[in-house]
């Protein structure tokens, strides 16, 4: 089997909101965008769960942090088989969120136990994809209304080097990544690790690193269930 190739592209967009989970109601926007979030972008691009799933290597941050607080109308409820008036549910919420954000990612495409090809063939069309700006769909920053810009390679510029967080236990993920079976009802698995960026850097472990806390079963599947 050969040997995950590192992919680096840069994404940038107006606006990223990547909500700490627990600001349940109002969305408070962590620094730095969580593993899950950079996975969400590549997926968007190329995405194919049977073969492989993205390793998410290093997160740079190229722009300084800025803030921006607005408020939005928005309901309390969900549509389902009752309908309900808007007006009876409308309420205001608070959105901290990010403006003006570029990061430079760097990941891996890590085959699958059962995938039997070649990694030069996903990585090339990995690139061909990405070169075309093209995708399944718009990827976002955090919230579908912040859609992402994204370009092949590194554009040189440095990451913010004076930019020095301790965040503490951080979402990495809310999937197991090695489970790649089609259910009608998905199966959430969450994973937090210790996240620190350095010099504008955060530096990501593996999904099966140690330092990722995962629940019971967790890990790698033996027997097919999660």
């Amino acid at each position: 089997m050969e040997k995950p190739q590192d992919q680096v592209i840069e994404v940038w967009g107006d606006f990223a909101c990547y909500s700490r989970p627990e600001s349940k109601v109002e969305r408070l926007t962590y620094p730095v965008p969580p593993p899950s979030a950079v996975r969400g972008v590549l997926s968007a691009i190329y995405s194919k769960p049977p073969e492989f799933y993205w390793q998410v290597k290093r997160i740079e941050v190229l722009n300084p942090l800025n803030y921006v607080n607005f408020r939005r109308n928005e309901v309390k409820c969900k549509m389902g088989a009752k309908p309900f008036l808007v007006e009876d549910e409308r309420t205001q919420r608070q959105t901290v969120a990010l403006k003006n954000v570029r990061y430079r990612i760097t990941a891996q495409m890590v085959p699958q136990p059962g995938f039997t090809g070649g990694q030069r063939q996903l990585t090339a069309q990995f690139e061909r994809r990405v070169k075309r700006g093209q995708c399944f769909f718009q990827p976002s920053l955090g919230l579908r209304e912040f859609p992402a810009y994204f370009s092949w390679g590194s554009s040189g510029k440095p990451p913010v080097k004076d930019l020095n967080l301790d965040l503490g236990y951080m979402l990495y993920d809310v999937f197991n990544l090695h489970d790649c079976k089609v259910r009608k009802k998905c199966r959430p698995c969450v994973s937090l690790f210790h996240a620190q960026v350095r010099g504008g850097v955060l530096e990501v472990p593996p999904y099966d690193d140690a330092r990722v806390l995962k629940p019971k079963g967790g890990g790698r599947i033996a027997d097919g269930t999660v």
